[in-house]
This record gives structure tokens, sequence and C-alpha cells, in this order.
């Protein structure tokens, strides 16, 4: 099908593309790759009579390392974020994570911050952001605001972003030991049955730190506290695993759709879980 019509807006700064959002309100919206809004928009599912595009604003890219901190910019594209040898010494995880994100047509294209900000309970960052314990950055015509990933969802497609803010970078402490990202889909393309994003730092034989979040598992990821308490002070045995794959299935709120029943979606996280654990900490 074909878009309703609509205003197109190419602005070169942020300050531009503020403006833009603060002139027009709720009639406008950004895109970044345009993977979730262009389909939208295609089905007549939505209607937007001005669409900003992102793509010439500078100031939302680039990826910086320094000492331990972690800056990513909003429009850097995963096929950036994979291709990047400071952030893959930095931050594997991240790396390991996108490799399994879709297909290289889609991470030339599609955004980091497009795939937080969006809130799509599907989608891989928000739950690998969450285990990183990132920070993301909006700004809006009242100035710059930091909110954490962990406090950013509320529900499918609604988040702490309001309307007239754009999402402008991704901040985070480079994570230390061993990491894992477990995903299940039914294929390439697709969304994730279940998925584990799992960080785990081992002292004396034990586990000193862990942090455990899940994708596409409830209506929006899911960090589990209950299943990183579960592991620490553990030599993550076979015990101490079964253990945290408990305390997370007492977090997620999987629903039927066409990648399973509830029951076997739980089935699926659990199993996920346990080898993500176990790879983290062979890492470790």
């Amino acid at each position: 099908m074909i878009p309703a019509a609509f205003e197109y807006h190419r602005p070169d700064s942020l300050a531009s593309a503020i403006a833009i959002l603060t002139e027009h309100g709720d009639e406008a919206r950004v895109v970044a790759g345009g993977h979730s809004l262009i389909p939208m928009m295609k089905l007549r599912m939505a209607a937007i009579s001005h669409l900003v595009d992102l793509q010439k604003v500078g100031e939302l890219r680039g990826i910086t390392v320094a000492g331990d901190t972690v800056t990513i910019g909003a429009m850097v594209t995963q096929a950036e974020l994979i291709a990047h040898d400071g952030l893959a010494k930095a931050a594997p995880l991240l790396r390991e994570a996108a490799l399994q994100i879709a297909d290289p047509q889609v991470r030339y294209m599609g955004t980091v911050g497009g795939n937080v900000a969006n809130g799509d309970p599907g989608n891989d960052m928000p739950g690998l952001m969450q285990c990183l314990g990132a920070t993301f950055t909006l700004a809006g015509p009242g100035g710059s605001r930091d909110v954490a990933a962990r406090d950013f969802y509320h529900s499918a497609y609604v988040t702490e972003r309001a309307d007239d803010e754009i999402l402008t970078k991704i901040t985070f402490t480079a994570p230390s030991g061993g990491y894992a990202y477990e995903k299940q889909k039914r294929k390439i393309g697709d969304y994730a049955t279940a998925a584990a994003a799992v960080l785990l730092t081992k002292a004396g034989g034990k586990v000193a730190t862990a942090s455990v979040a899940m994708t596409n598992l409830s209506d929006t990821p899911v960090w589990s506290e209950d299943a990183a308490a579960a592991l620490m002070g553990s030599d993550c045995g076979d015990a101490a695993i079964k253990v945290a794959v408990t305390a997370m299935l007492g977090d997620i709120d999987p629903q039927k759709d066409n990648r399973g029943p509830i029951e076997f979606k739980r089935h699926v996280a659990g199993v996920i879980l346990a080898r993500a654990i176990t790879r983290a900490w062979s890492r470790a």
C-alpha cells in the first residue's frame, strides 16, 4: 500500500529537528532507520502529517569509548556498531547481539536509537541496555535530560520519551567479566521467541556481580533482579541456574501469538537463559 500524504522534513541539526516537532506537535514524528514506522505508514496503521528524517543530524552519530565510559549516538546503525573495534573490545555483548538482529540489509539501515526508543518489546537493544545499566539522553524544547534504561519502558510502545523529545545518545560503563546473548527465533529476520542477555563477574570462583535481562517475554523488556540475585555468590552450577531460571519465570508475562503458546514461550525462556548463564560464566 501507499502511505497517506505527508510533508517530509530533513533537518541538519538537532535544534532544527526539535523545532519542527515543537511546531507541529502530535502531527509530527521522527524517523531514524525507518524499519518500524515506514511499514506502519504503508499499511495506513499510522497517519503522519510531518515526517522528520534524522539522517542528516550529525550530532546523533558516532561511537566514543573514553576510559570505561561508552557513548553511542542514536543514529549509529547496527552495522556500525558491529564494525567498531573499540566497542567490540569494551562491550562485546553488543556486537554479539547485533549480529543476531535480522539480516545485513536491515543492520545497514536500522539504528540503535530507533531500536531502543520505539518501545517495541520484541526489539533486541532495549533488554541489552537494561542489562548494561545504560542511560538514555533525551533532548527537547526544555533542554536535555537523562533517563535510566531500566526506567524508560512503561508498556508496549509507551516510554518515558515525550512526543517533542528525541533520544540523542546512549551511555554506559563498559562491563567486565563474562557476557552472553542467546536468542531463539523461528527464522532469519523474525523477532525472538525469547532472548536473554547476561553479564557476570567472578571472584574466588563465585559470582561477584550479575545482570540478567529478557526480551519479547512481556510488554516491556524485563530486567530480572531476582534472577541476578539468585546467581550471586554461586558457582553457576546446575542448582544455581535452576533457581535463577525460576526467578526469571516469575518476572515475565508472555502472551500467546504466532510464535507459540504461553507454555512454550516460558519453556524456551528457561532454556535460553540457562544457555546464556552457562556461556557468560565460561567467559568470566
